[in-house]
């Protein structure tokens, strides 16, 4: 059977935020049980139907790259993490809804995968030191996602909605919110299942409908498309 042509897209965002249940969610349309913390990096799969219904529909692999969010020497990892940024499709922003800091850290995530030679190390912000402008015009699709929505008290929601509103403004990126132990946000015919999937045509368009030099093609071909593949890179 032929190959189908293929896209990546990066998962970013801190340590614990949900990144490997996310795309466990994503990939199988089960709940992962027991995630453990990605050391380096993993990489699933999903199958998308680009513009779904159409003339133009066709089948592609959404490969989700999940980038360890460890923080020890900003340095190190920084140059660690350098070599899942080529050929990159679209991004992930992941950060958990019940920890602020998460969010913050999201610029820096943004700017070390979209301007790696220019970034600032580490993934700590600090008030002032970043520029939202170098990221908020990117020709790289991004998409906002914050995960443990369940645990916000209902009278702190519409707070944190606010707040990720300005998130959601700053990275020109649509938002999804959800729970990932819950496989019914992403239910066919949801708001949140359309964001995705008009998220993944942004990025196949990018990736095969617009000139772009510096989107080079990888080596890696998948030849079965109901299989599921899956990399760890332990350093």
């Amino acid at each position: 059977m032929a190959s189908l042509d293929r896209v990546k897209v990066l998962v970013l965002g801190d340590s614990g935020v949900g990144k490997s249940s996310l795309v466990h969610l994503l990939c199988q349309n089960q709940v992962l049980g027991n995630p453990s913390w990605t050391v380096g990096c993993s990489v699933d799969v999903r199958v998308h139907d680009y513009k779904e219904g159409t003339p133009e529909e066709k089948t592609y692999y959404i490969e989700l790259w999940d980038v360890g969010g460890s923080v020890g020497s900003a340095s190190s990892l920084k140059n660690t993490r350098a070599v899942f940024y080529n050929s990159v499709n679209g991004i992930v922003l992941v950060h958990d809804l019940t920890n602020k800091k998460s969010s913050q850290n999201l610029y820096r995530w943004s700017l070390e995968a979209l301007n790696k030679d220019s970034s600032p190390t580490g993934v700590i912000v600090s008030n002032g030191d970043y520029d939202r402008e170098q990221f908020a015009d990117s020709s790289v699709p991004l998409l906002l996602i914050g995960t443990k929505f369940d645990q916000i008290p209902e009278n702190k929601r519409n707070d944190v909605l606010t707040r990720t509103a300005f998130l959601s403004e700053d990275f020109n990126a649509e938002e999804i919110n959800l729970d990932c132990t819950n496989q019914r946000y992403f239910a066919a015919g949801t708001s949140n299942a359309v964001k995705l999937s008009r998220f993944f045509d942004k990025v196949v368009e990018k990736r095969y409908f617009t000139r772009d030099p510096s989107q080079v093609s990888d080596c890696l071909c998948i030849h079965n498309e109901h299989e599921t593949l899956l990399w760890s890179f332990q350093f």
